[in-house]
């Protein structure tokens, strides 16, 4: 192990070991990994930590994980469903309480009676 990691390393070595304890981190062959000790060199490679690397490969590792940390495609956020990453999508769309508040500004009638996918048309039309 090494003897300083930084804090997104930490977070990666935490992530990867949970991954294993609930029977989520699988190996390069597609296989359960099973033996704690695979679980840590996991761990430490895909967090740029292993000492059996170079300093290239270790940040090319990192650098990877990351991103695949930013597109939620790692396995504890597949399996819990609770990325800390929104699409962009996600980002951008509207709750109903703030398609309603456009929707009294802009003093469309009926819209108390209204849910989102009918404000969301109405404030279409108004702004036409």
């Amino acid at each position: 192990m090494a003897s300083h990691q930084s804090r997104s390393q930490k977070r990666t070595i935490g992530r990867v070991m949970h991954e294993f304890k609930h029977g989520e981190l699988k190996s390069s062959r597609g296989g359960k990994v099973k033996n704690p000790k695979q679980a840590v060199a996991i761990a430490l490679q895909e967090a740029g930590a292993s000492k059996y690397e170079s300093g290239a490969e270790n940040k090319r590792h990192l650098a990877k994980t990351k991103g695949k940390e930013r597109r939620g495609e790692t396995a504890e956020q597949d399996v819990e469903g609770r990325s800390h990453v929104t699409s962009r999508k996600e980002e951008q769309e509207e709750t109903r309480a703030v398609l309603y508040r456009r929707a009294q500004r802009r003093s469309i009638s009926g819209r108390s009676k209204m849910n989102k996918t009918q404000l969301k048309r109405a404030l279409n039309r108004s702004s036409d």
